[in-house]
Parts: structure tokens; sequence; C-alpha cells
């Protein structure tokens, strides 16, 4: 059929034409946003599941809901070697900076963007193009421990935003890959921006122990996150969002295709996408059948095998490969760190760092004590298909 004309988006972070199946998540924090911007407590949001759940997606869309309620809405994406400070700066400041327009804000803007200079000056922030053309406050902002200068930020922000009417929502991304020091200076500064019920708003996303690792970072952080958990779409979310974008360009699919899809693709978003894309792109005329199915499956995973799977199995080091090799080898997860430990013939404490390590670099976690499994879905499948453990 006509590729130009197919509907699907398979990307990073892509919004799909049918977001299904997300209803729930995105009602509670559109309530959530309401409450907080009239000064009503409200739990910040860690949304938590494996790679291509649409984690991404749904922080976009949450995102857009914001600005429609009338916050100034920041979107950062925590990579593994730069500090939150770094991520930070850039956003607080163009937010002050649309704030200090507003009339009624232009005095608490201009202080919080002095406490701004001083956060800066004192985690050594690499202003470039975003410098503040102020003064430092002295005594604010400027201590050099994480967690009492950026909540000094954050509370500022928040009096500026509640002097224009508005709101700040901030929407950070892999959140599993802030230091623990990091995370805990974010918990608390939420933390105190809930108590003087300033219009200020949290919403996070991350790898499943993110959950953990707040927990860790802060005991209290139970109590001030909600966590829900995006994973595969169950039957019809799934089937709806394969057959509505295909019914809206006034095409079909035979029921049979339909359930070729679901069962290959398990559900998650992300491979629902690449396969409603590839079986668009297959099919010679509508409907869409099952033999389209089994050629769009081919030109699909050598995709996913070039892309999605390659690009995280380079990430990891030769000894690291071999780890989730023998994972791999040992057929479906979740695995007991034991069992890796005897297919590699090596004791299991000795294999503990070379195991912690790639749960850091985000390819593997443990779903409970002594199991681990993979965070990206079908990656044991690519692992199988491509590549086996040999012998030194």
């Amino acid at each position: 059929m006509d590729p130009v004309r197919n509907p699907f988006a398979p990307g990073a972070g892509s919004q799909p034409p049918e977001l299904a199946g997300r209803d729930d998540i995105i009602n509670d924090a559109k309530i959530a946003l309401k409450r907080t911007l009239i000064g009503r407590h409200a739990r910040s949001q860690m949304l938590l599941g494996l790679r291509g759940t649409g984690k991404t997606v749904l922080l976009n869309a949450i995102e857009n809901q914001a600005e429609e309620e009338g916050y100034l809405a920041s979107v950062v994406e925590a990579p593994e070697d730069k500090p939150l400070a770094d991520l930070l700066y850039p956003r607080m400041q163009q937010v002050l900076r649309k704030l200090s327009l507003v009339e009624n804000a232009k005095s608490t803007a201009y202080e919080a963007l002095k406490a701004l200079r001083s956060f800066a000056g004192a985690f050594k922030v690499q202003m470039g193009d975003f410098s503040v053309s102020v003064d430092p406050e002295p005594g604010v902002a400027d201590s050099g421990n994480l967690e009492y200068d950026l909540t000094d930020i954050f509370v500022a922000i928040g009096h500026a935003a509640k002097a224009a009417g508005k709101g700040w929502c901030l929407l950070i991304d892999e959140v599993q890959y802030l230091k623990e020091e990091e995370l805990a200076a974010l918990i608390v500064a939420i933390h105190k921006i809930g108590q003087k019920q300033l219009p200020v708003i949290f919403l996070g996303a991350g790898l499943p122990q993110l959950a953990g690792l707040s927990g860790d970072a802060k005991s209290y952080a139970e109590r001030l996150f909600s966590y829900p958990k995006v994973g595969a779409l169950d039957k019809d979310a799934a089937s709806k969002a394969i057959l509505g974008p295909i019914e809206d360009e006034n095409e079909e699919i035979s029921e049979t295709a339909l359930d070729q899809i679901l069962q290959i693709t398990e559900g998650y978003p992300y491979f629902l996408q690449e396969w409603g894309f590839q079986a668009w792109n297959t099919a010679d005329e509508s409907p869409i059948a099952a033999s389209d199915i089994d050629q769009a499956t081919v030109a699909a995973l050598k995709r996913l095998d070039d892309g999605f799977f390659q690009v995280r199995f380079d990430r990891l080091t030769p000894k690291e490969r071999e780890y989730v090799i023998a994972m791999a080898e040992l057929g479906k997860g979740p695995y007991r760190s034991s069992e890796v430990a005897e297919k590699l013939g090596e004791a299991p404490n000795k294999l503990g760092p070379r195991r912690a390590q790639i749960i850091a670099k985000g390819m593997i976690y443990s779903p409970q004590y002594g199991d681990i499994d993979f965070t990206v879905p079908m990656f044991d499948d690519y692992l199988r298909r491509n590549w086996e453990l040999t012998d030194e």
C-alpha cells in the first residue's frame, strides 16, 4: 500500500497515531496538574517500564497537557555522564525569563534569576549562551550542597510562577541515570515545594529499578511519588493501536493478520508500531493479510536487529556481552544470578561487579532479589538469533 500514507510511527519517543491503553495514567496526571496549580496536594509521578513501552511518549503527552493547563513545561533527558545541575540550569533559566515578562511576576522572577546565578556559580555550570545577566544573591542557592541549593531554586521558581498565575512542570526522562545524591536532591526539592503548596510539579520516567533507587535516595520517596507501571498493552488496547490507524486511512487488516501481530509483539507499543509499519508497506492491497505479516516480520526483525537492539548491544564490553548472552541461552527470563554464573563457570560473587555495571547501563534489572532480566523486551531473542556463547 502507499508508503506515504503509512500511519505508523516507529521511533524513539515518536507519537503513535493511536495512544491506546494509557488513559488512566494521562487522567491521573491531568488531575495532579490541576490540583497543583490551585495549591492542592498532588503526588508527583514516576513512570516505570521497560524499553519500548512508551514512557517517553507519555511524558510528551503530559507535557502537552501541562501547557494546556497553564504550565511552563521543561523536558530533560538524563544522560549517564552529565551533572543534574548542568541539565536543569538552561531549562530553569528559560522558565524564569518567560515569567519575568509577566507584570505581576517581574520582581519575584528577578529574585529567582539572582538565585539561579548563585546556583550556577556554586556548581560551576558551563553557562555558554544561557548565562544570566544579573548579580548573584549571596546566601541563596550558593552553599554547594545540591539538596539545599536545588530546593532554594525550586522554591524561588515556584514563587515566581505563583505570582504569574502559572505553574512549572518539570519532566525528566531516564531518571535512573541520575546519581544517588542528585536523585536525593530532586526528591528533597519536590518535597519542599509540596509543603509550601507552590505550583511546581515533577513527572519522571525510567526503568523498573527506579522505584528502589528513589527509596534508597530518600526513604519517604514512596509517599511523595506515585509509580504507574507502563507495560505491554492488553489485547483490546493493542488491537486498537493497530486497527485504529489503519481504519482511519479507510483500509483494513484481516483478523488473522491482526492476531499474528499481537502474538509476535506481545503487546509492546514500540513493536506494535514497527510491525504495523512494515505490514502496511509489505501489503500490495487492503486488507492486510496473514501472508503480509510473514514478510513484515522479516523486515521488522532486520530493522530491529540493525538498530534498536544492536545499538544497545554495542554499549557493552566483551565481558558484559558474554554475561547477557549467557542469560539469553538459559531461555526466557527472569533468570537467577546463580544460574548465569553456573552457565559461565564462575562464582556468583565474582560476577557481581560485572552484573552491577550492566544494570548501571540500563540493560538489565533485578525484578526481585536474586533475579535479573532484560530491560529491553525480546532482547533475548535477538541474542539467540545473532550471538552464541563461545568458550575461551
